[in-house]
């Protein structure tokens, strides 16, 4: 049986490359109530302010390039075969992908991912 080498990253790891964290001092959760942008009953109720909400963060990805932790990763996965990343907090980035880390799972979602309500298809809008 071979082993397998499997990455979890925590809360903070795109925070070197600027992306703004949700529970730091001068966190996400500081201006917004979690309740009002990231919860089920949210998306129905504050439909406008989600999407407002998720898409600055959307806009945010465009200038933001991984850090050494990203690359480092990136690295360990083709040289020592990395089977995945998981990232198991509220990074939705796309920075692993960035530098070139395709074996990564998002359990807490991604932002370049949008999925229709109607049919479920699951659509990448943009690296």
């Amino acid at each position: 049986m071979q082993n397998k080498i499997i990455i979890l990253s925590g809360a903070g790891i795109s925070a070197p490359s600027g992306i703004q964290t949700f529970r730091d001092s001068d966190g996400l959760w500081e201006n917004h109530a979690i309740e009002d942008v990231c919860h089920i009953n949210s998306w129905v109720k504050n439909y406008d302010l989600v999407h407002k909400f998720y898409n600055q963060r959307r806009l945010q990805l465009a200038n933001i390039k991984p850090n050494k932790i990203h690359h480092t990763i990136a690295m360990w996965q083709n040289k020592y075969g990395v089977d995945r990343v998981i990232n198991m907090t509220q990074n939705v980035d796309n920075l692993f992908e960035k530098a070139n880390t395709p074996k990564t799972l998002h359990l807490h979602g991604f932002l370049t991912q949008v999925k229709c309500n109607s049919c479920g298809l699951v659509k990448d809008i943009g690296r």
